[in-house]
């Protein structure tokens, strides 16, 4: 079935009673229109659950009190754009009923051909827009590298860092984590890539 998308604009807490009472599909409000996410591929699944993987590792091993959320929790960048990033990371408590992460501190987003200009341009602004945002990793599968986007606590700098190999350090809330685990192993042979 498919799902008929309103035509009217939305802010987001209109949007949010909206979008639970949907049986199926994915969404983002973006600057009040609701917009459908593309089909997932099973590479950008897996490449998801590696990063959710390894960011919920690397919490445990710093042993802070930090939770990794796979997508599905949103977050409210200004009263008419809420997005779904892949995997987030936050420090503070989350309220479980909620449909959006109050304080999120790191979003990790999986490039893919329908979402590689909006990843890496619009959501970049829009991400450092939340205050409590500090990271931001851009996954691009194709060319197997981390884009890192960081700021430090009340400033508007922005320093980016493109990551192949070796650790990637979240700090804060002090988490390093390895580029290789937050790329899945690619299926396709070594001559394919």
């Amino acid at each position: 079935m498919m799902v008929a998308l309103p035509k009217a604009k939305m802010n987001a807490s209109e949007y949010l009673r909206w979008s639970q009472a949907q049986d199926d599909g994915r969404f983002e409000l973006v600057g009040g229109e609701v917009v459908m996410m593309s089909p997932e591929t099973v590479r950008h699944v897996q490449i998801k659950n590696e990063a959710w993987l390894a960011l919920r590792n690397a919490i445990s091993k710093a042993g802070i009190g930090c939770t990794a959320y796979g997508d599905g929790a949103g977050v409210k960048i200004n009263e008419t754009t809420v997005r779904e990033p892949d995997v987030s990371v936050q420090c503070a408590p989350a309220d479980p009923d909620s449909l959006l992460l109050d304080q999120p501190i790191v979003v990790v987003e999986v490039v893919s051909p329908s979402s590689s200009r909006s990843d890496t341009g619009a959501k970049v602004a829009e991400y450092f827009r939340v205050p409590s945002i500090l990271h931001y990793l851009i996954i691009d599968p194709a060319s197997r590298a981390v884009i890192q986007h960081s700021r430090t606590v009340g400033s508007s700098s922005i320093v980016t860092n493109i990551h192949r190999s070796g650790s990637i350090t979240l700090d804060p809330p002090g988490l390093e984590v390895r580029v290789e685990d937050l790329l899945a192993k690619d299926s396709r042979s070594e001559e394919e890539v």
